[in-house]
């Protein structure tokens, strides 16, 4: 999978409450390495704002609601994420940042990769130039 992507996640009803998961290398194409979560954004703060070499990630929107705009350096793309039952895949290369939280947003990010500050791309113009080589 080289394209970002909506992933539906199981979603099983109860009348106690709504259960959904995510298994590596089933729902996600990969092995989770890092689990993070973004929440307490400010009105009007976006996150992000990078590409990543070769770490892969999926977002899914715990609560709450928020966009996630990506860029492979010729087109744009927005996607709302705003129901736990379902995910963003974000493949390498992708230029990403994530808008429009609404209050008590809660993202919750996997990755594919430990966290190493050499993976990040943080400058558009270096991310075009090595996107289009």
């Amino acid at each position: 999978m080289n394209i970002p992507k909506i992933v539906d996640l199981p979603k099983f009803l109860d009348p106690r409450g709504n259960l959904s998961f995510i298994e590596e290398e089933k729902n996600i194409p990969f092995k989770i390495k890092r689990t993070y979560w973004i929440y307490d954004v400010p009105g009007g703060e976006s996150r992000g704002g990078h590409a990543y070499h070769s770490l892969q990630e999926f977002i899914v929107a715990l609560s709450g609601s928020f966009d996630v705009v990506l860029n492979n350096g010729k087109q744009e793309f927005r996607f709302t994420l705003n129901r736990s039952y379902y995910g963003l895949y974000v493949p390498k290369m992708y230029w990403r940042s994530m808008e429009n939280f609404s209050t008590n947003s809660l993202a919750l990010v996997l990755a594919d990769k430990d966290y190493d500050e050499n993976e990040y791309i943080r400058d558009f113009n270096d991310f075009n130039n090595l996107r289009n080589v």
